[in-house]
This record gives structure tokens, sequence and C-alpha cells, in this order.
């Protein structure tokens, strides 16, 4: 025996009898009690309050930056095929960013008087509005009444209110002034950023699979980036031509009902359903408002408002489930956090933006059995199987 074995401690040792033998059977080890650190709970909280606020503070450089990594996720599948018949990327590359900066420009110049008119008028709307409710015969008028009694009750015995003269007053149009420059430069930061994604080709991928150690994790890198490439790519195409057709049918709805400009109503719709929750009821308040407005018809309004939202319903509830499938169904309560969160740190993008950034966290938490639990639970109802990797 050497003087390394000598040196450990005794144990006792059983003894069995089977049939007339001695068998020695050694005892378990005591199980290891391993208690975690009581400083990591404290840590990773700290960690994630900094981790949100760095989010809000580089907004202006994450929004581009996030933006056009997902337009990369999106491009990767074509500009692949086209590799492979022997166009370079760097050209394809070319063609996508030249055609999305034309597409940006041209609707942009199409678009903007209607919408610089229609947005600078919106004041006027919600005043004209709130003054035929509030004015003889409207709906408000017995409150307007009420408000203007107890008003006078209280300024009774009191000083006259102190004249003071308004210098200036910021509007609609001072607004959108101060924050064109802005998100002219984080657009252009976003298309040269995505230009320059596509170009590399595959680049990317292959320093992520050389990061992984081993072989099994290198397949699963490659599989979990071509499965965010897939389901970016069947959700951007689908939810575009479900919105579009939403937009066509709310224009024709709108045409019907008469309002005034109903192909800029049935754009706004289009646009405004990439947003979850609030777009659906952002647009039919403000169709509701315009149709209030021109005809002075509460019921009219009322009529306008379900019709818009009715469609929107009808889509939510029937048309995208049908045509997205259900590998990319998700979590509705995880979708309105997801949505609410981004919002929150990184406003009206935020909400785009959201919905796209949550399938490819429930993809990864697919891939990785650790936190195969998360991405069950950003499913939907009928749960989710992941495939074999």
């Amino acid at each position: 025996m050497s003087s390394a074995d000598s040196a450990l401690p005794e144990v006792e040792v059983p003894k069995l009898r089977q049939e007339g033998a001695v068998v020695e059977t050694p005892l378990a080890a005591p199980p290891v009690d391993r208690q975690r650190h009581p400083l990591l709970i404290p840590i990773n909280g700290i960690f994630g309050i900094l981790l949100v606020q760095a989010l809000i503070v580089a907004a202006e450089f994450l929004i581009p930056v996030t933006t056009a990594l997902l337009g990369y996720f999106i491009l990767n599948a074509p500009r692949r095929g086209l590799q492979k018949i022997g166009v370079p990327p760097p050209v394809t590359a070319a063609f996508f960013t030249l055609m999305l900066a034309a597409i940006l420009f041209l609707g942009g110049m199409a678009l903007a008087d209607p919408i610089y008119y229609f947005v600078t008028d919106i004041p006027d709307l919600l005043s004209e509005a709130a003054a035929t409710l509030t004015g003889p015969g409207g709906l408000l008028e017995p409150f307007a009444r009420a408000a203007e009694a107890t008003e006078e009750t209280l300024e009774n015995g009191k000083p006259g209110p102190m004249e003071v003269e308004v210098v200036g007053e910021a509007g609609f149009a001072s607004s959108i002034a101060a924050v064109a420059p802005g998100l002219l430069s984080q657009i252009v930061f976003a298309v040269v950023l995505l230009f320059f994604l596509v170009s590399s080709g595959d680049m990317f991928i292959q320093k992520a699979v050389q990061a992984a150690d081993r072989f099994e994790d290198k397949k699963r890198t490659v599989a979990t980036i071509r499965t965010i490439e897939a389901r970016l790519g069947n959700y951007l195409g689908a939810i575009t031509l479900i919105n579009a057709g939403l937009g066509v049918a709310i224009g024709i709805a709108m045409f019907l009902w008469g309002l005034p400009s109903p192909w800029l109503i049935g754009l706004m719709a289009t646009v405004l359903n990439f947003v979850p929750f609030v777009g659906a009821v952002l647009g039919s308040a403000i169709a509701a408002v315009i149709t209030f407005v021109s005809f002075s018809d509460g019921w009219a309004a009322l009529g306008v408002f379900l019709t818009y939202y009715a469609l929107t319903s009808f889509e939510g509830q029937f048309v995208t489930p049908t045509l997205v499938g259900q590998r990319l169904r998700l979590n509705v309560t995880a979708v309105f956090l997801a949505v609410a969160f981004f919002a929150w740190i990184w406003s009206v993008m935020g909400m785009v933006v959201a919905v796209p950034l949550l399938i490819v966290v429930k993809v990864v938490c697919d891939t990785i059995p650790k936190f195969r639990k998360v991405g069950m639970f950003l499913g939907d109802a009928e749960g989710f199987v992941p495939r074999n990797q």
C-alpha cells in the first residue's frame, strides 16, 4: 500500500452474507451540498438594472444596429441562393440596400405632403371634435356646463389671473422637424450597416461556429442560425402580405363609409398593424375622429371605429394564425410584455422590433436544452416540440 493510500481515512464497510460467502459493499459517499453564493441574486439584479439602463441610454445606436441585424438574418437566405448561381455577396448587398433606399426615398417623397398635413391636422381635428361634443347639442354639453359652473364658483373671491406673454409654442410641425434629422441618420446608419453585413457573406456565422468548442455545439449553432433565418423570413413575408391585405380592406371600408382620403387611412392601417395591440386601437381611434369631424355624427364615428377594429380583430384571430403557422405562434402574454418593454426603452421602433426579437429569443431557447422550458413558455397554448438538432 502506498503512502497516499495509507493517508486516506478508513471507512466502515458492512458485510453481507450471501450463501455462506462474505461480500464487502462500500458505503456511498455522502452527497455534496452545493449552496449558491448569497450575493448571486443581488449581483444578477444589479446586472439586470444596469443592462436595462444601458439599453435606454444607447437607444439611438442600438435601434439601427438591431434593425440591421434582423435584416441580415432575413436577407441571408436569398443572398445564399444568389451566391449559388454565381452572384457575389457584395453585388447582392448593393442590390438589396439600393432597392431598400429607393423604396424609402420614393415612398417618403410621395407620402411626405399627405402625411405631413395629416399629422399637423390632428390637433385641429381633436379640437373640432371636442368643440362639437361640448358645444350646443353635443353629447358632453351638460358636463361642459357643469365644469364651467364649477370653475366660476371656485374663481369667485379670488384675484384675477396674471397675464403672461407666450413667446413660442411647439406643435406637431416643430416636433417633426426636431426628430427628422436623428431619424434620418438612424435610417442611413442601418442601411449602411446592413450592406456591410450582407456583403460579408457567412463570415459572422463562421465566426460563431468557430467560437463553439465541441462539434455538437457547432452543429447546434448552425442549426440555430438557420432556424432564425427561416422563422424571421417566414414571419416578415407573411406579416407584410397580411398587413397589405388588411390595408386594402380597411381602405375599401373607409371608402364605403365616405371618408376623405380612404387610401391614406388604408396605408396608415398597413403601417400601424406592424405594432401589435396598440396599432389596431390607435388606427380605429384616428379613423373615428376623422369621421366625427367630417360628418359631426357620433353614431357614424362609432360605426367606423367598430368596422376598423372588427377587420383588425378578424385578421388577428383567423388570418394570421392560418398563414403564419404553428411554429411562429407566440404566447400572447409574452408578446404583450415584450411590446410594452421595448416600447418603454425604444419608443415606437421598439414596438416594431419586439416580435422579431422575441422570435429570435424563442428559437435560441428551443435549441439550448437548459432553456427549452423558457421556449415552451414563449410559445402558444398548444406548446412547441423542438426538432432533433
